[in-house]
């Protein structure tokens, strides 16, 4: 007996779904490297605190656009 499983729903949900490992990755990234410039130069933790957010919205930013144009591309 041969059972056929249909697919239904948006394919934009599993392209996000793959894009945001980007994202996840990115930001991982930018925090490792913050804690070891801080753990290399304890004095410039404050100085390039600001950078570290910046580069974190900006990560996110992506990611954000990332949904609306799923969204904008699936006709939702």
């Amino acid at each position: 007996m041969d059972v056929l499983a249909a697919v239904t729903g948006s394919t934009a949900a599993i392209g996000y779904g793959l894009a945001a490992i980007g994202p996840g990755i990115g930001v991982g990234l930018v925090f490792s490297a913050y804690i070891q410039s801080t753990a290399r130069q304890p004095e410039s933790s404050r100085m390039t605190l600001p950078y570290v957010w910046i580069g974190f919205a900006v990560i996110e930013a992506l990611a954000l656009l990332g949904v609306a144009f799923g969204f904008v591309w699936s006709g939702v």
